[in-house]
């Protein structure tokens, strides 16, 4: 019931926003249209409960503007371009109401494999809400055997379909916060009686905010990045930029500058990589030699 009563905030919040502003009347008939409906009216009673609720989900403002003829709109739809969790959140919700009224349509409609391990998500979220520690027992891909440790979990954060854990173990005194992958962890319970504190100075945001992907390795210093990237390319970044602190600083019928600030860490360098001939690497120098490095050792796999 909860998640059919969640659907339909989606769907109210979608009607009104794509509309622009839209009478009750029209919302009504859109409602009937809809397989959620059952050709049952949406009683206006019913219309401004599900209004109050999806304003307090998803910190959206309906008003309504009363001249010609009692009008809704969303007052701030800009939250809507902001990448934060309600919006990925109303995003998924709209994909999932999507998938579920064309199920008929599903051999047709194709989605990516998601890796195990969403069923420690749960816990891990619990666990961040409580501050209670976890005992995880992890496999990573470069240790053949199982780890055992104790974690503080901090956030969590997802990355090319895969769902990652922040924290900190005791076990390290340094105060290292360290990020491991969920669908290595091979089990995981809390520590009900215990509780931990967050330190004052971590920021989830700020903790990513110098690096593409949960690669944030140490020694790796932060600085100006220079690619030069094919007209085709150079669409796909401006519609999905690499970085926050990406800009584009040059553009030619042949090519195009973009610059960047951030930790050259491994996945950015795959995701150079990625892009294969369309990007190319101007600076830092280091940076495009280990580059070409890896385009020369690729080489060489196929005898080139």
């Amino acid at each position: 019931m909860a998640h059919n009563l969640i659907n339909k905030y989606v769907w109210l919040v979608e009607t009104i926003y794509n509309a622009g502003r839209i009478t009750y009347e029209e919302i009504n008939e859109k409602w009937l249209d809809n397989e959620m409906s059952e050709g049952v009216d949406l009683a206006l009673r019913t219309f401004h409960k599900w209004r109050i609720a999806a304003e307090e989900m998803f910190g959206l403002l309906i008003e309504c503007e009363r001249r010609g003829g009692y009008h809704y709109y969303i007052a701030n739809a800009e939250e809507l371009k902001n990448g934060n969790m309600r919006n990925w959140l109303l995003s998924t919700l709209s994909v999932s109401n999507l998938l579920i009224d064309n199920q008929h349509m599903k051999e047709r409609i194709l989605l990516e494999e998601i890796p195990s391990g969403q069923e420690f998500l749960a816990p891990i979220i619990t666990a961040m809400k409580e501050c209670t520690p976890l005992v995880v027992t992890y496999r990573s891909f470069w240790r053949g055997e199982e780890n055992t440790f104790e974690m503080e979990p901090y956030c969590v954060k997802l990355f090319k379909q895969r769902w990652y854990v922040v924290g900190h173990s005791p076990y390290y005194t340094d105060g290292r916060v360290l990020t491991y992958a969920l669908d290595r962890i091979v089990d995981m319970h809390a520590l009900p009686d215990r509780r931990y504190s967050m330190p004052d100075r971590f920021d989830a945001e700020d903790f990513f905010s110098n690096y593409f992907g949960v690669s944030t390795e140490k020694g790796v210093a932060c600085e100006r990045v220079r690619l030069r990237v094919s007209p085709g390319q150079a669409n796909y970044l401006r519609t999905l930029p690499m970085h926050h602190t990406q800009q584009e600083v040059q553009s030619t019928s042949e090519y195009s500058i973009f610059e960047m600030r951030l930790c050259p860490t491994n996945d950015f360098v795959q995701e150079i990589l990625w892009h294969g001939e369309c990007v190319e690497v101007l600076e830092p120098l280091w940076l495009r030699t280990a580059i070409a490095e890896k385009i020369n050792a690729m080489s060489s796999n196929y005898g080139v």
